[in-house]
């Protein structure tokens, strides 16, 4: 079960490794929507997103550090392992979907971690991977459906506590859920009425679609701008029960309230950021009535877009 000690446990295992990431009033949000808005920059983190935080406590976790590692990615998942790995001097294989970003696949590269590309969506490069490190008996790193992983992504709540008066909501963008299951196991064991809004992409709505559903569903995946939490859900994900437990509001947006949320970042807050980061902000801009008077977090989970995405959105 994930727990705050878990994921306090994690905060001291990886604070040597990580960025902490400054938690910044939004003065142009706040105006907007006359609550008190702050945005928590996972996009200043080292490999520009959160996921170097689950990735390094799992890592960590080996009483003896392993020669190879497998591990499936869309991206940023994979950008983490291959930079911590060139740190621990682990040879890592990153499975990624034949239409992973080419920027972040780059990420991958660019710290040395060899790239197998797999036919199909993310759920089939997580699979495969999987199943290749189950036969060659080579430890494999799941980007969510793993305790460590969540209690990673938990020290962000970690953070956010630390950093100031608890907000009353929260804003997550949800892929596989485990950025929203570790920062919402940490938050509301400290503030039980906390309100954990969850945000998807329409064209990629998997847990969305799971919870709406009450079991893990399979669904119909198109192109979006918020390629980090696009993809299936695995069978029997443990965050599925963690999402289901915590999520008070669920919020789709569109593709173009996405790329609006994207500019806006960058024109009033001179921060660039990437599709996932951009669904959660424009999952509190559709919504941006019902905050005032309030105190509202805002998770930015990363900044790795690619340049001509970022300027044709």
């Amino acid at each position: 079960m994930i727990n705050s000690t878990l994921i306090k446990n994690a905060f001291e295992r990886i604070s040597g490794y990580i960025s902490h990431t400054p938690l910044i009033e939004s003065i142009p949000l706040s105006k907007l929507s006359g609550a008190s808005v702050y945005l928590k920059c996972e996009n200043y983190q080292l490999t520009g997103s959160f996921k170097i935080r689950g990735a390094c406590n799992k890592l960590l976790s080996y009483q003896e550090m392993p020669s190879r590692i497998i591990a499936a990615s869309t991206g940023n998942h994979g950008k983490a392992i291959s930079y911590l790995c060139s740190k621990l001097k682990c040879h890592a294989q990153i499975y990624v979907p034949k239409n992973v970003s080419p920027i972040k696949k780059q990420g991958i590269q660019n710290y040395g971690a060899e790239i197998i590309e797999v036919s199909g969506a993310s759920l089939e490069a997580e699979m495969m991977a999987q199943k290749d490190a189950q036969l060659q008996n080579i430890p494999f790193i799941h980007p969510y459906n793993d305790e460590k992983i969540i209690a990673g992504q938990g020290t962000i709540g970690v953070e956010i506590a630390m950093q100031g008066e608890l907000p009353d909501a929260v804003f997550i963008a949800v892929g596989g859920g485990g950025l929203l299951s570790g920062i919402a196991s940490y938050l509301k064991s400290i503030k039980p009425d906390i309100e954990i809004v969850g945000c998807w992409p329409e064209n990629s709505a998997a847990m969305y679609e799971s919870l709406e559903a009450n079991q893990l569903v399979e669904s119909i995946e198109l192109p979006t701008l918020s390629d980090g939490t696009a993809g299936g859900i695995v069978p029997n994900a443990i965050t599925y029960p963690l999402c289901k437990q915590f999520i008070g509001t669920k919020i789709l947006v569109n593709e173009e309230e996405i790329a609006s949320a994207m500019r806006l970042i960058l024109q009033q807050e001179q921060m660039v950021i990437e599709g996932a980061a951009g669904v959660a902000v424009a999952g509190f801009l559709k919504i941006v009535n019902q905050y005032q008077g309030r105190k509202v977090s805002i998770i930015l989970c990363g900044r790795n877009v690619d340049f001509h995405d970022l300027i044709s959105s």
